[in-house]
């Protein structure tokens, strides 16, 4: 048995560590350093900077969550823009939807990309070569300042914590243009950190959105490797707010979709529940 480990180094006050029964890859690109192990009991672990991205073990708690939800929410996303997710997992859920024309994801960058279509292709399951997709290596940034009024009907943002390469992805300027390139009932969702932690990640994320956004809202799920309890999915958009849905619209719309049966966390009820937030995590929101 392996006697390496490795530690995530995401927060300054404690820790969690997984064994390292294989290093796979490690390479520092041009904007971070990538790392993906081999574990016992999660399987392939990606890390970006020291903190854990994605294991193959649980992928399917954050991955159905931040596709499904946005995707059923609205109703009826046509032209989907997904920035980050560079392991291809939530791009494998939005093309599941069959009422998605398009599907185009900006990823910074392309070493991500390329390392987890070697070493992590259970989570992308094939879906780099669906003829609905785009994969664009680029700045998502300039590409959302660059994109035409009302061309996507959801957008959504995986991308890592507000710090190096991802902190960009949480600016004023950055959300004016995701408003403007939403469609009149279009919707954005992102991830917001684990609150317990990271309250303030939630707080001025949501802050920032309410300048641009008719409403301003968020839901949970609780993935086991995102250390600290619940982990924030925040959401905003344009026009009426569709968050509250009763579960039989949901169930209707994920019938149509094909989705039921086949999903490990999300289900028309958990849907609707993540909504429900515990007192700790709604007095950060607007």
């Amino acid at each position: 048995m392996s006697e390496k480990w490795i530690d995530e180094t995401l927060y300054n006050t404690w820790k969690q560590s997984f064994r390292v029964d294989k290093e796979l890859a490690r390479k520092k690109s041009e904007f971070q350093d990538i790392q993906i192990i081999e574990n016992e009991f999660y399987g392939r672990v990606l890390l970006l900077d020291g903190a854990t991205q994605i294991t193959e073990k649980d992928e399917f708690v954050y991955q159905e969550m931040l596709a499904h939800v946005p995707l059923l929410t609205h109703g009826n996303a046509k032209n989907v823009l997904i920035i980050g997710a560079g392991d291809g997992g939530v791009l494998r859920r939005v093309l599941q939807h069959p009422e998605v024309e398009k599907a185009t994801m900006v990823e910074i960058d392309g070493d991500v990309v390329a390392l987890s279509k070697e070493f992590l292709p259970k989570i992308s399951a094939g879906c780099w070569d669906n003829h609905r997709a785009e994969v664009i290596i680029g700045d998502g940034i300039q590409y959302v300042a660059d994109a035409k009024d009302e061309s996507f009907d959801v957008i959504i943002v995986d991308s890592t914590d507000p710090i190096g390469v991802g902190e960009v992805l949480f600016t004023d300027a950055f959300y004016r243009d995701c408003a403007r390139i939403l469609t009149p009932q279009g919707l954005i969702v992102n991830q917001c950190g684990v609150p317990f932690m990271q309250a303030d990640e939630l707080r001025e994320t949501s802050l920032r959105r309410a300048q641009f956004f008719d409403y301003v809202s968020a839901y949970v799920v609780a993935v086991p490797t995102y250390i600290g309890g619940f982990m924030t999915l925040g959401i905003a958009g344009k026009g009426d707010n569709h968050t509250k849905q009763r579960v039989s619209v949901i169930e209707e719309r994920a019938q149509k979709a094909n989705i039921l049966g086949h999903t490990r966390y999300w289900s028309p009820e958990v849907h609707t529940a993540s909504f429900c937030l515990p007192p700790y995590i709604q007095e950060q929101l607007p």
